[in-house]
């Protein structure tokens, strides 16, 4: 296992500091990332490492960027799941990289849902 840096210990408080802004309501959005087995081996951990990205340089401090277990629709990943402030979650299926930062730009930040990417509206179905 490699050693902890400081600048390691400076990511791990950020992302802590986030999920308690989360708890305490403050932030605008939450980013869930589905990394079952079937989802990480469907290109998971690729879907979390351009949000990783996506909110470093958006230098997006109220966005909750986080990871579950599989969501029960294996051939559909990778997926994650959207929730704004005050609206329902919204589930996106079958993504890449250039989906992802399409649902990142219109919906997260834009607060514009990307229907052709979409599966569930809370816990309606679309299309």
């Amino acid at each position: 296992m490699p050693k902890i840096k400081p600048e390691d210990l400076k990511k791990i408080r950020e992302q802590m500091s986030r999920t308690m802004s989360l708890r305490d309501g403050d932030a605008r959005a939450k980013i869930t990332v589905h990394m079952g087995t079937c989802g990480i081996a469907a290109g998971a951990r690729t879907i979390m490492s351009t949000l990783l990205a996506l909110t470093e340089e958006e230098q997006a401090k109220d966005i909750i960027l986080t990871a579950s277990g599989c969501a029960g629709l294996c051939s559909r990943e990778p997926m994650i799941t959207v929730e704004l402030k005050g609206q329902a979650p919204v589930k996106y299926v079958e993504l890449d990289e250039e989906k992802t930062k399409k649902i990142f730009s219109d919906h997260v930040l834009s607060g514009t849902v990307v229907e052709e990417y979409a599966l569930a509206m809370g816990s309606e179905r679309l299309g």
